[in-house]
């Protein structure tokens, strides 16, 4: 299998569904919008989106199978499977504020292969391959050198639906607010893991996260030459709901700190 090939190939489709997206800010209605849960909202455009990355993908590895946020298909497992968040940042998208993206990664018989991270505004399309390192519209990326913890910039996503440990979250706020350089909140994992991957950000962490929402970024980062881990310094954050991602100096201190509060 040429990953390096169907990497490329898999760019083009995401900067297609991506195109879309962009065309319709500002243009969806109030009663187009639903609520899927507490502060889950989607759109036609988020579901026509998956349903164009859906298709595109799968006449690409025919056979693949799809884990996908909006469930325009069955989801299944299978020894190729894509796991696509079509608009990850869908309340800033519907908002008008700046920063959404279309996040897709390749799984094969369990292990990512392969991850897109594509924002949209700015239209910068972060990837990287098994064994490729990490990219940015062409040019090779690497995650900071930057340490301590002090010196870092680090980013986070607020709890939107999951209140149970809000008061482990704050004291690693407060914490990580005393001793570094900022805390940012974007609103798209996807991009905050992009980020981290090309040295904008020197660590990224948040709880009550998806499968689709870190996949592909969090391979990234890894090509990078950054650490991802859970809360416990394993490696179950793509079910675990929870990820700590950074370049290896800062990532060490902010498990310690996070693994403090939270264990």
């Amino acid at each position: 299998m040429n990953l390096e090939k169907i990497c490329t190939q898999a760019i083009s489709i995401v900067e297609h569904s991506g195109r879309f997206i962009r065309q319709e800010l500002g243009r969806v209605a109030s009663g187009d919008v639903e609520e899927k849960g507490l502060n889950s909202l989607v759109s036609y455009v988020d579901k026509t989106a998956e349903e164009q990355l859906v298709e595109a993908l799968g006449q690409l590895l025919p056979g693949s199978v799809f884990l996908t946020e909006e469930d325009t298909v069955a989801n299944q497992s299978g020894d190729l499977q894509w796991i696509i968040d079509p608009l990850d940042g869908t309340t800033n998208f519907l908002f008008q504020l700046p920063i959404f993206s279309v996040s897709v990664a390749l799984q094969r018989e369990g292990q990512t292969v392969l991850g897109i991270v594509y924002e949209i505004n700015r239209q910068e399309c972060f990837y990287a391959w098994e064994g490729g390192g990490a990219w940015l519209n062409g040019r090779p990326i690497q995650v900071s050198g930057r340490a301590p913890l002090s010196q870092s910039l680090l980013a986070t996503g607020f709890p939107y639906h999951d209140y149970s440990r809000m008061q482990e979250y704050y004291q690693v706020f407060e914490y990580f607010m005393r001793h570094s350089r900022g805390l940012r909140r974007l609103g798209s994992a996807a991009v905050d893991l992009a980020y981290v991957a090309c040295g904008r950000f020197d660590g990224f962490f948040e709880y009550g996260l998806n499968a689709w929402d870190v996949a592909g970024g969090a391979f990234i980062v890894r090509e990078a030459g950054g650490v991802v881990t859970d809360f416990e310094g394993g490696d179950d954050f793509l079910n675990g709901g929870e990820i700590i991602a950074a370049n290896p100096a800062v990532g060490k201190e902010m498990l310690e700190v996070i693994r403090g509060a939270f264990g």
